[in-house]
């Protein structure tokens, strides 16, 4: 029990002491706790004075610029505000002396306005006078010439008239002489014109009819078998292919038809690029190259019709217009030359007043036929009035196509026109060429000719082949045998040879007579 006791007092007194000593942990901790915040504080006040007065300093810094600022803004006011003020003063001054010259001229109006009325009664007393005249003037006129005033006015209308008449007729008479004297420099003035204002030269496009190999490989690939390759390009392509007995690597492309020599000439040059000379290739190429011909003959003509700003032209014939690019006359593009009729047909039409856009519809389409005339019989002339026709053209494109070789007439002013516009493209300089050795033939045919004649010494195609000089023996061939050679030349000329243009045929026979004096020079002593 008394142990019990003593255990019971020592808890207690554990507990006890425990208690006291947590409250003076706290209260330790309770000081530390004033001893802190009594440091923060101070340090928050020093910090809080320093930020104060830093605020301070910068709000007086602040307000002493705004003070600066305003009072500049105030000085700048006060100086319009007195500018103003000077301007209004002046204004007034102005308005009160316009005021003054308004009511100066205000009176003066009015005294003008009591002189205007005075004479405004003083003139209505004069009409009256003269009106009274008048009618006195006319009784007495009347009364004398035995004759009414409105009988009067119509004899005076009628001398007019008749005046007027004879005149119109005189200035009628007078222009219709002076047009018929200048008719022909007038034509020759608007044709150069034409001309000037014209197309500008394009760079002459050969065809080409042969194909060059690049080297032997691509022959030998050609002619293996038999010629196997080739027979096949011929029998696709509907041409006929032979190398040039003078170069072994060149392939001639021999047809009539110029889409198919085209066809033949792109297969050619993509096998040689692809160098797959084989008959699946070939069958491929010639189709692809069908197609792209056909694709670039409808490009072309359309091409054509938007440079003439045609309308409303059949997609078929724009087609068949394309095929002219690989057409050619006497070595001129016929599709360029077509273009260039229909540019200077269209300028004249404009120069005289016509329909310009059916000029140079009539002029594009005149050689349409020459696109189809190794396909069908006929000449191109037919040929281009019947497509035209299917094609529902214009009467007056089919009268143009029609009449521009003369065959039938002309019947209205732009046929005319189409005809002059296509003689000016096929006679212009350099409008026309032909090969080399068509040139050379033709030369030599023409020689040939001369020379043939009894009594011609010699002879000169001069010119480009545009004239033939004759030289006959004078002591054989006497001036009436020079005139006939001349006819004879001519005529063999016209009826033998396919020439463009004009051949100027001249004789010339001159008799000279030489002697010589002496058979030695004389020395001089």
């Amino acid at each position: 029990m008394a142990q019990t006791s003593f255990l019971v007092c020592l808890v207690l007194v554990s507990v006890v002491c425990g208690i006291i000593f947590d409250k003076y942990q706290v209260n330790q901790k309770i000081k530390k706790a004033e001893k802190a915040a009594k440091d923060y504080l101070i340090q928050n006040n020093i910090k809080v004075t320093n930020e104060c007065s830093a605020i301070i300093k910068e709000s007086h810094q602040e307000t002493e610029n705004y003070r600066l600022n305003t009072q500049e803004d105030i000085d700048y006011q006060a100086k319009e505000n007195s500018n103003r003020q000077q301007r209004i003063e002046q204004r007034e001054h102005y308005l009160s002396q316009t005021k003054d010259r308004l009511l100066e001229y205000a009176e003066y109006l009015k005294s003008q306005e009591s002189d205007i009325d005075d004479a405004q009664q003083e003139l209505s007393k004069l009409q009256d006078n003269a009106e009274s005249l008048l009618e006195q003037r006319a009784s007495l006129l009347a009364s004398q010439s035995q004759i009414s005033k409105h009988d009067a006015k119509e004899d005076i209308l009628n001398a007019a008239k008749n005046e007027l008449s004879r005149e119109k007729d005189v200035e009628i008479r007078y222009q219709n002489e002076e047009i018929k004297a200048n008719a022909n420099k007038i034509a020759n003035d608007l044709i150069i014109d034409s001309i000037q204002r014209g197309p500008k030269d394009e760079p002459r496009n050969h065809i080409d009819k042969s194909v060059l190999l690049p080297n032997g490989d691509i022959k030998l690939k050609l002619i293996m078998h038999d010629e196997q390759c080739l027979r096949i390009i011929e029998s696709l392509t509907g041409t006929d292919l032979l190398f040039d007995e003078r170069d072994p690597l060149l392939l001639q492309i021999a047809t009539h038809d110029p889409i198919r020599r085209e066809i033949t000439r792109n297969v050619l040059e993509k096998l040689i690029i692809s160098r797959q000379i084989t008959p699946n290739g070939i069958e491929k190429q010639v189709n692809i190259s069908t197609q792209n011909v056909h694709n670039e003959l409808r490009a072309v003509g359309e091409h054509a019709a938007r440079i003439l700003n045609l309308k409303h032209v059949n997609p078929d014939l724009l087609k068949i217009l394309g095929k002219l690019k690989f057409r050619t006359s006497y070595g001129q593009n016929v599709l360029y030359h077509s273009i260039e009729v229909a540019q200077i047909a269209g300028i004249l039409a404009s120069e005289l007043g016509l329909n310009v856009n059916l000029a140079r519809r009539a002029g594009v389409f005149h050689d349409i036929g020459k696109a189809i005339d190794h396909e069908i019989d006929g000449t191109h002339v037919e040929l281009g009035v019947d497509l035209t026709t299917a094609f529902g053209e214009d009467d007056v494109v089919i009268n143009a196509i029609a009449s521009h070789h003369g065959d039938v007439e002309a019947d209205n002013l732009i046929s005319k026109l189409v005809a002059t516009a296509d003689a000016i493209s096929g006679a212009r300089p350099g409008a026309r060429s032909e090969s080399v050795e068509e040139y050379v033939n033709r030369l030599k045919s023409l020689e040939h000719i001369a020379n043939e004649q009894s009594g011609v010494k010699e002879s000169y195609a001069i010119q480009a082949g545009r004239e033939i000089r004759i030289i006959v023996n004078p002591e054989l061939v006497d001036d009436q045998q020079s005139q006939k050679i001349t006819d004879n030349v001519r005529n063999r000329i016209e009826n033998e040879l396919v020439y463009p243009g004009k051949i100027k045929v001249t004789t010339i026979r001159k008799l000279r007579a030489v002697q010589y004096v002496g058979k030695r020079k004389k020395i001089a002593k």
